[in-house]
């Protein structure tokens, strides 16, 4: 089934506590017909993955307002291999510019700033969701 329903879990990794942007894009994906699991603040790894894990979701997506995303993002990554999990990883909030190819390259799927239009932020979750699903389709059967 090509068009079903998109569920992501949203959740702030580590002791940021600043939640406004993460409310508004959890909106913006339920507006746009996602299904939306948002965990709240001071979340760790293993209660991201559970919850994925349980929800089955088709991505994660963090926010991160506390110039920590070079440490927490390759955390969750590592907590997402470690739990063979193969889920999107899309990453928002107050991202430096110079990190961008960083995280992108550490396997981050996708990185919104500050300003990015309710249009961006549903086609970057989208396309992080579709680029699993075609490497799904196209891998290499273990047979």
């Amino acid at each position: 089934m090509s068009e079903s329903r998109i569920r992501v879990v949203l959740a702030k990794l580590g002791l940021d506590g600043h939640d406004r942007g993460i409310k508004v894009v959890a909106r913006i994906l339920r507006d746009a017909g996602m299904e939306v699991i948002y965990l709240g603040l001071r979340q760790t790894t293993d209660s991201i993955i559970a919850a994925a894990e349980q929800e089955d979701a088709d991505a994660i997506g963090l926010s991160m307002h506390n110039a920590g995303h070079l440490t927490l993002a390759p955390s969750m990554l590592h907590a997402l291999k470690d739990a063979e999990m193969d889920v999107p990883l899309v990453i928002g909030g107050i991202i430096p510019t110079q990190d961008v190819d960083e995280l992108l390259s550490a396997g981050v799927s996708g990185v919104i700033g500050p300003g990015a239009s309710a249009e961006e932020v549903v086609d970057i979750v989208r396309t992080a969701v579709a680029a699993v699903a075609r490497s799904s389709e196209s891998g290499p059967e273990a047979g």
